[in-house]
Formats: structure tokens, C-alpha cells, sequence
């Protein structure tokens, strides 16, 4: 069989690309590639923050988004301990709310973007001690 060397991207239809494309960069830091390329209405904004990467395709007029629940669930994105603990800092400080949840092997973090997906950043080194609520929303 065949080897899968690494995640390429994620495509994701959005309403505003370019609104989209600002909220990425902003929240996560990522980082506009291929612009020099792909420069036509049809082509995606691709945006990464090291190897990870999402591309943005604008949404037809008439295109309908998928409301949360239905088709893709979410996608995560893997951090160490002190960036989780930096992102739950910075989250609060764009005023974005977010959902803490203890898996018992990781702990996680949930929010959604401009366009309702949903945003899961995991850390799998756990503190010493565990947290007494396994899922609790944060402001």
C-alpha cells in the first residue's frame, strides 16, 4: 500500500474570502502563499501556518453553506502545551468564545470561524493535575 507522507490542506467554501482569509490570518497566524499564482476569482486563498494549511474558495451567489452539524464536523489542529494555553489567552482577547473539553488522553479546545466550522486545537501533554469538569464553556 501506498504511504501518506503529511495533511496537505483543508478546503473550505466560504461567504467572504476575504474577510475569511483576515480572520485566519489574525486568529491563527497564517501566513498567504501561492497568491502570485492563483490571482483569479475561482482560485482558493491558501493560508498556512507551518505545514498546515487551508484553502478559502469563495462561495457562488447562490451556493449554500453547510449549517453546523451537517457534512464536515470539524478539523484539528495540533499545539503543544504552552501555545493551548497562549490560544486560550488570545481567543479571549479577539473576544472569541470557545469550549473546553478534557478527552482524558488530550485536552481541547472548540470554536467556529466566520462561516460556522467548527475549529477543534488539541494538546496531548496534560498538566499534572486533572481538571474537574470535562467540558466547559469559556467566554
Amino acid at each position: 500500500m501506498f504511504q501518506i507522507a503529511s495533511f496537505d490542506h483543508l478546503a473550505l467554501t466560504v461567504r467572504d474570502r476575504e474577510r475569511s482569509t483576515d480572520w485566519y490570518q489574525k486568529v491563527f497566524g497564517m501566513e498567504r502563499r501561492y497568491q502570485d499564482v492563483w490571482t483569479g476569482l475561482k482560485n482558493p486563498v491558501v493560508l498556512c501556518t507551518g505545514s498546515v494549511c487551508v484553502a478559502l474558495f469563495q462561495a457562488g451567489s447562490a451556493e449554500p453553506l453547510r449549517p453546523r452539524g451537517q457534512g464536515q464536523n470539524h478539523f484539528a489542529l495540533k499545539v503543544d502545551r504552552a501555545n493551548f494555553e497562549k490560544a486560550q489567552e488570545e481567543l479571549r482577547q479577539h473576544g472569541i468564545q470557545f469550549k473546553f473539553w478534557d478527552h482524558q488522553i488530550c485536552h481541547s479546545l472548540y470554536l467556529f470561524d466566520r462561516d460556522s466550522y467548527e475549529i477543534e486545537l488539541t494538546t496531548y501533554e496534560l498538566p499534572a493535575q486533572g481538571l474537574s469538569k470535562k467540558v466547559r464553556d469559556v467566554p
